[in-house]
């Protein structure tokens, strides 16, 4: 018996592949509807998501085949939705990030802040969990964990060393200071300096003298209990700063339209989902109520990790009134680590140049406030120009711009005439570091919202929950991301975002709530997966880089899970209500249809 269920463990996701489509098949056969055709593709696909018996980029595919057989939309129709403006702007917004990375200029930065910041445990942790939280903004949350991760460890080893070396020398001193009292030499007189040696040697053993070396003195108790005290307390703090990275990345992925999925697919289902909002979520917006949100939380989460794993000692976390000789240490090994990168090179120099002005123009492409470059040269009357314009506008550039300054006097090794240099970016960087399964999982949710349009889903969802009228919206918002939270700490964040964001459309314009009310901060919600180490990328490099136990992420990721809930509902009817007008319900949400 215990053979044949291993061998079924073994071959699960075979057997999911098979059983479930096979159990869900009555729905489309007995319920002979387009709804019910449609409602048979989406939980398939939502099974297969929760389970990833099939990697997430094929099930994204299925609508590409099961659509156009259950004559819900045609071929054509499906595969546009595969490639939208969405997707330009989360490519651009890679190739950016790639170019940062190639070029160190996320190293520098990340030193640059250290050496600011200081030595000392709480704004230690400060420095790392802002510049982690910045990094991610613009690039991926699991390169920024993997850079920021062998810092932190090198910061802690020169601390924990310097401070073993200190003790080590304080018990030296101590022990010659106590020999040297306690060692009487008596000799007579001796003739030789040979004959003198011997007779020290027999003097100190026939009087049973003891002489104290570092050895003996280590293996005393009470240098045992504190040694065993340093080692308790930097494997603690080891911990606290592998969580603080991995959490300040998910955190600050939230802040920018590009930093993470789940925010560009919020984008991209209002845009489909609500055509007329008049482009409600664009870069400079979203940045906006993000950004104040995600600097309330990582503070929050800053002191929730200090009390945890550091203690709240004024004098001792932030080194009030101290200078101690490992903080110098410490501080001179990222300094050495800064001064190894050498001057900005005329490649990183570029690369930051590119960065900011693509920055500055997302934000100035329709700040809101006033009338956009775009607005005024571009979008007169329809939106031609969007952030995913300027993305691959700015991107391309990289692969234009030589890495080095052209020079007719450069010669290649052998005295010859040197080839032209590389540019910024080639495509064979691209190709690998592209995540092409996210391309393909953002079309997914796009089609399936499609077709639920198409099919009629969406209204018959809607009609389904109008009960849900009778509970106060900021209710239904903290239920909704308590759900969400829960459902992405065993699922990816893509997938559920990809997922439920098109039902609570569905169920905004049924309640007659303001569509973002509920989207916003679930999508937020998509990204508070602080508990398991397989919940995020940024959490599996941790927990392997950290010696940490499960149980210690859950501890922490527990409370940051609530802190995420609390802090997202405060953003939401406070400023996010005068930034979307969100306490009405938009004209444009009552006219469209929605899944």
């Amino acid at each position: 018996m215990a053979g044949f269920l291993t061998l079924l463990w073994r071959y699960r996701n075979y057997i999911v592949i098979v059983l479930t489509p096979l159990l869900l098949l009555p729905l489309p056969l007995v319920i002979q509807t387009q709804e019910a055709k449609c409602g048979f593709v989406i939980i398939l696909m939502a099974l297969y998501w929760c389970t990833e018996c099939l990697p997430l980029a094929v099930t994204a595919l299925l609508p590409v085949i099961l659509y156009p057989m259950l004559g819900i939309m045609q071929a054509t129709e499906v595969s546009i939705q595969y490639l939208k403006d969405s997707n330009m702007l989360f490519m651009g917004g890679l190739m950016v990030a790639m170019a940062v990375e190639k070029w160190n200029l996320h190293t520098r930065i990340a030193l640059h802040v250290l050496l600011i910041v200081g030595m000392k445990p709480a704004p230690l942790l400060i420095g790392i969990m802002s510049t982690t939280a910045f990094l991610s903004m613009w690039i991926s949350n699991a390169a920024s964990t993997a850079m920021m991760l062998p810092i932190t460890s090198a910061v802690l080893q020169q601390l924990r060393d310097t401070e073993a070396a200190a003790e080590e020398r304080d018990r030296n001193v101590a022990a010659a200071k106590d020999g040297q009292e306690n060692q009487v030499f008596e000799m007579g007189d001796i003739k030789e300096s040979n004959e003198m040696e011997v007779t020290a040697i027999e003097s100190s053993v026939n009087n049973g003298l003891t002489f104290v070396t570092p050895e003996d003195s280590d293996r005393s108790p009470a240098t045992e209990r504190r040694r065993m005290k340093a080692k308790r307390k930097y494997d603690n703090w080891r911990k606290g700063m592998s969580l603080s990275v991995c959490y300040a990345a998910s955190i600050g992925g939230t802040a920018t339209l590009t930093g993470t999925t789940p925010n560009v697919i919020l984008q991209g289902q209002i845009n489909e989902l609500f055509p007329e909002n008049g482009g409600l979520i664009n870069f400079a917006s979203f940045f906006g109520f993000s950004f104040p949100n995600m600097v309330l939380m990582l503070a929050l989460s800053w002191l929730w990790l200090q009390l945890m794993f550091f203690g709240f000692n004024l004098k001792k976390s932030f080194g009030c009134g101290t200078n101690k000789e490992g903080d110098r240490e410490a501080y001179q090994v990222i300094k050495n680590q800064y001064k190894n990168l050498g001057r900005m090179s005329f490649a990183e120099a570029c690369v930051l140049v590119i960065f900011t002005l693509l920055v500055l123009l997302w934000f100035t492409r329709n700040p809101g406030f006033m009338p956009g470059w775009a607005t005024v040269l571009f979008n007169k009357e329809k939106t031609y120009v969007t952030d995913g314009t300027v993305a691959i506008l700015m991107s391309s550039l990289f692969f234009c711009i030589p890495s080095k300054l052209p020079s007719c006097n450069r010669k290649s090794e052998d005295g010859a005439s040197a080839e032209a240099v590389s540019p910024l970016l080639s495509w064979d960087i691209v190709h690998k570091k592209m995540p092409w399964n996210i391309v393909l999982l953002l079309g997914g949710g796009f089609a399936m919202a499609q077709g639920s349009e198409k099919s009629g889903l969406s209204t018959w969802l809607g009609e389904s929950l109008v009960p849900l009228q009778s509970i106060p919206p900021f209710a239904i918002s903290i239920l909704l991301c308590f759900l969400v939270a829960m459902f992405t700490e065993c699922s990816s964040n893509t997938a559920t975002a990809t997922l439920f964001l098109p039902i609570l459309a569905s169920m905004a314009t049924a309640i007659k709530v303001h569509p973002l009310y509920v989207m916003l901060p679930c999508t937020f919600a998509t990204n508070l997966a602080f508990m398991l180490p397989v919940a995020t990328p940024p959490n599996a490099i941790a927990f392997s880089y950290g010696n940490l136990r499960v149980i210690d992420m859950a501890k922490a990721g527990f409370m940051l899970n609530i802190i995420g809930v609390i802090t997202i509902n405060i953003a939401i009817n406070t400023w996010g209500v005068a930034m979307f007008q969100l306490d009405t319900f938009p004209s444009w949400a009552n006219v469209s249809k929605t899944p």
